[in-house]
Parts: C-alpha cells; sequence; structure tokens
C-alpha cells in the first residue's frame, strides 16, 4: 500500500519527479583550436564551420608542352633532304649538295620549319640554318607558301618551351624582311600566331643592377616579343597595327608614336 501510494502522488506532483541533467557535448580543452578542413569550392563541406576552400588548380598557362615527333625528322633521318653538316673554322653550317634557288619551297620550307620544334642536335641545327639559308635565297619562292607555314609556326610556339619561343621569334623576323609583301600575308593568320606571344610579352628577367647576358645573346623573351610585335608592324601595311592590337592588348605602337 505504501509503494501505491508512492507512485498516485509522483503522477499527481510532477514537480516532485527527479530531474535528469541533460548531457553536453565534450568541451575541448582551453587553448585548443579545431583543425580546419579542407574542402573544394561550392560544396556542402564548404559552408560548415571551420572549413577551409581550397583554391583553384594553376591554369598551366606558362607550362610546357610535350614534343611530337616531327615529319622533319622523319625526312632527315630518311635521307630526303639535299644538306649535310660542314665543319667550318668559324663552326658548323650547312652544305647543301642543290642550289638552294633551284629547291621546290612548296615541299621543303614547311618541313624545315616543321623542325622548329626540335630540341636536340643535329635536327635543331639543321632545321634553323636551313630556313635561315632558305628566307636569304628565296625571293619570290616564299610568298605562295605562307599559308602552309602558318601551323609549323604555332606548333612551335605552343610548346611553350622558352628556348624554342626565342629562336621562332627569330625566324619570324627574317621571314617578314625575306620577300616583299610576306609581312602583309601574314595579317590575317595573326590570331594563330599572336596569342602565345600575349602570354609571355612581360617576361622580363628582373636583374636588378646585374647585368642580364640574355641581351646580348637576344635570349631575352619580353625584349624579342616586342622586337618581332614592331617588325609585324612594319611590314604589315595599314591593318597591321590593329590586328596586333587586337591580340595584344598591351602592345603600343612604334609608328604612331
Amino acid at each position: 500500500m505504501v509503494a501505491e501510494k508512492e507512485t498516485l502522488s509522483l503522477k499527481t506532483c510532477p514537480d516532485k519527479r527527479p530531474k535528469r541533467t541533460p548531457l553536453l557535448a565534450p568541451q575541448p580543452p582551453p587553448g585548443h583550436q579545431p583543425h580546419p578542413r579542407l574542402s573544394e569550392g561550392f560544396t556542402v563541406k564548404a559552408m560548415m564551420k571551420n572549413s577551409v576552400v581550397r583554391g583553384p588548380p594553376a591554369a598551366g598557362a606558362f607550362k610546357e608542352r610535350p614534343t611530337k615527333p616531327t615529319a622533319f625528322r622523319k625526312f632527315y633521318e630518311r635521307g630526303d633532304f639535299p644538306i649535310a653538316l660542314e665543319h667550318d673554322s668559324k663552326g658548323n653550317k650547312i652544305a647543301w649538295k642543290v642550289e638552294i634557288e633551284k629547291l621546290d619551297y612548296h615541299h621543303y620550307l614547311p618541313l624545315f620549319f616543321d623542325g622548329l620544334c626540335e630540341m636536340t642536335f643535329p635536327y635543331e641545327f639543321f632545321a634553323r640554318q636551313g630556313i635561315h639559308d632558305m628566307l636569304e635565297h628565296g625571293g619570290n619562292k616564299i610568298l605562295p607558301v605562307i599559308p602552309q607555314l602558318i601551323i609549323p609556326i604555332k606548333n612551335a610556339l605552343n610548346l611553350r618551351n622558352r628556348q624554342v619561343i626565342c629562336v621562332t621569334l627569330k625566324v619570324l623576323q627574317h621571314l617578314v624582311v625575306s620577300a616583299e609583301m610576306v609581312g602583309e600575308a601574314l595579317v590575317p593568320y595573326y590570331r594563330q600566331i599572336l596569342p602565345i606571344l600575349n602570354i609571355f610579352k612581360n617576361m622580363n628577367v628582373n636583374s636588378g643592377d646585374g647585368i642580364d647576358y640574355s641581351q646580348q645573346k637576344r635570349e631575352n623573351i619580353g625584349d624579342l616579343i616586342q622586337e618581332t610585335l614592331e617588325a609585324f608592324e612594319r611590314y604589315g601595311g595599314e591593318d597591321a597595327f590593329i590586328n596586333i592590337k587586337y591580340m595584344v592588348p598591351t602592345y603600343e605602337s612604334c609608328l604612331l608614336n
């Protein structure tokens, strides 16, 4: 009977029930900082407390691209080029087995330009020296071949290799002055050539008060790009500047100023 009375009294008087203490989450010790959680952007985790959003990955605009086997190397190893290596007191040069003026420029000049991507001896030497020799003696044969040279030039620049870019820029400067109307014939192809120049235009060496020997060797990419763009403007006719400005917005005219 006593037990029944106690149960009845608890039902009628709920205030007499024993109060339960709420369970609290374990608190970190004082001075302890929770570790931030790395999370990708635009996810649910990025909205959580103590989460740090990872930055975007590098775009890789200046990263070198892998080289591919070129048609120039294939033709050279097969012995299709009328050239040989001649050792001179001034250095190596090409001994042509045929007069350069009699060569078929539609066949040979694009192949030599394809060798601009080469970076190993003797392929790179034969390709670059062969281009300069053919441009010196080409005359009127160069202009009709211009459309076939654009893809090899674009492929060489797209490698984004500093050495290849410098050599290609020197070839472009020689190409512009090699014959009449060549500079104007290149204007429609600025959209293929100039985007890489726009990326590397400001890549100059800040050597402080030191000596930058790359200027003497003409290996400073920023200076070479500026020289090339100025040559394009001088020999490209009336529409050259506006087309250069469209692709390289930071370029300032060397003729209008």
